[in-house]
């Protein structure tokens, strides 16, 4: 009789176990479309653009989920995030991805049961002064006010930052990137502290972009990359692979304008595996087997995306820095499609 009940519980833990696994993606694709948490709004990750559509780097990532699932990079829906609303809008399951702006820790993996898939943004902390300041170094803000987002990392790094350093500071609290804007513009508080791709973020917004600098110093490491819940393998199988899709395609020279041809000319079997020629990378994944060729027309390839929206010709004129491709001196690479 207790086997019986042992052997009972068992099969019953099993089949929990893969009805979790099979949920999300059958949740979506019954809907129709990949619900999506995204920032409230930072320029060049995720924003409405001028025709009121969501675009930046983060969203393309949304899009290339979509693409991958539906063979359509339009089939997602955005629900703007604060940093305090998003982890409660992920684990409600109220979205089903996460792809804003954040910091891959060991209690965000563990504590709160999320799952990483990566990182799509290699980041640290930095600061933002106006030049009318006369600041060049961090260590020159002893007593500044600082303009700080609750519910972050950075509140937590900077207090370690000027604890070593033996420097006071007074928060000033604030909800919304563009909150902080505002407030940092009016002269609410002296310093802006954030991601320094999030300071470029901002000055690339503000009237005269000129009139501020991003102080040389980086104080932490700053993972940042998409995330989903935990339980769901599949999944999460899923969303890694459609970042790690993006960055191999930059690899082997896969763009949005060649995806097609090369997927029945190229002669090398990681490319042809990449875009479904041969193997069942799609299959493995429940999904179909253009799924990668799919992501790199509608949406581009990592290089692609992060020029884009990020890179040297645009307002945020960032560089690959970190970002490259570990081939071109960066740290960027992944895992062997195989």
């Amino acid at each position: 009789m207790k086997l019986g009940k042992f052997l009972f519980a068992a099969a019953a833990v099993t089949a929990l176990t893969t009805g979790a696994s099979a949920g999300t993606l059958d949740d979506v694709k019954a809907k129709g479309f990949v619900q999506c948490g995204v920032t409230t709004g930072l320029a060049g990750f995720g924003a409405p653009n001028d025709q009121g559509e969501w675009a930046g780097f983060d969203v393309d990532f949304c899009r290339a989920m979509a693409a991958a699932i539906f063979g359509d990079a339009a089939q997602v829906k955005y629900t703007p995030t604060t940093s305090k609303e998003r982890f409660t809008a992920l684990q409600s399951g109220e979205i089903d991805v996460l792809a804003r702006n954040t910091t891959w820790t060991f209690s965000r993996d563990v504590n709160l049961g999320f799952e990483f898939i990566g990182v799509n943004y290699y980041d640290g902390q930095g600061f933002m002064v106006r030049k009318s300041l006369g600041v060049t170094s961090a260590k020159e803000l002893d007593g500044a006010s600082v303009c700080i987002q609750t519910g972050t990392t950075t509140e937590l790094n900077l207090a370690d930052y000027f604890r070593t350093n033996g420097m006071s500071y007074e928060s000033v609290v604030i909800e919304t990137s563009a909150e902080g804007r505002g407030v940092y513009e009016e002269e609410r508080c002296d310093v802006y502290t954030t991601d320094a791709s999030g300071l470029a973020a901002q000055r690339s917004t503000m009237a005269d972009p000129s009139e501020h600098i991003i102080l040389p110093e980086i104080i932490s490491k700053e993972p940042l990359g998409p995330l989903v819940r935990h339980g769901d393998n599949q999944w999460g199988d899923i969303a890694r692979w459609t970042l790690g899709a993006m960055i191999v395609a930059e690899e082997l020279g896969v763009t949005a304008a060649n995806a097609e041809e090369m997927a029945s000319t190229s002669k090398n079997p990681e490319i042809l595996r990449l875009l479904g020629g041969e193997g069942d990378m799609g299959a493995q994944l429940g999904l179909p087997a253009d799924w990668a060729k799919n992501i790199i027309m509608q949406v581009g390839n990592y290089g692609e995306s992060f020029e884009r929206n990020l890179g040297t010709t645009t307002p945020l004129a960032l560089e690959r820095g970190l970002n490259a491709l570990w081939t071109d001196g960066g740290i960027l690479y992944a895992p062997p499609m195989r």
